[in-house]
């Protein structure tokens, strides 16, 4: 296993994914015209490689354990337009256009509630 030092992964051109203790990273979806966050997942390295290849936005399902595309039950895919790596090389930020609400409850968004003291409020909009 080569080991990659922080310099080369933080200042190099490289892309260097770096993988948890699980092997995932976290993957934030982001609406490509509005910049409304639409969800944060995780990628492991079949489902990275599976986005790159197909321009579609593949997970990895913590909860079946597996490789899960974006909208292949509801028809709501996830077409990657653009995909931003952080600093350390842990983290994307994919910019995306949406065909149809991310969240599996229907909404625009996950992030459809903001917290107001102990309680949720639904956003606006």
């Amino acid at each position: 296993m080569t080991t990659v030092s922080a310099i080369d992964r933080e200042k190099g051109t490289a892309f260097l994914p770096r993988f948890d203790a699980q092997g995932l990273l976290i993957a934030i979806a982001v609406d490509s015209i509005t910049r409304e966050i639409l969800m944060v997942a995780y990628m492991d390295e079949e489902a990275l490689a599976k986005t790159r290849e197909t321009g579609l936005a593949h997970f990895h399902s913590r909860s079946r354990g597996k490789l899960w595309l974006k909208g292949e039950t509801s028809g709501h895919f996830l077409r990657v337009q653009e995909t931003r790596v952080d600093c350390d090389q842990d983290a994307l930020v994919m910019l995306v256009k949406p065909e149809g609400p991310a969240c599996h409850t229907g909404a625009t968004s996950c992030f459809y509630r903001k917290l107001e003291g102990e309680e949720l409020a639904p956003i606006a909009g």
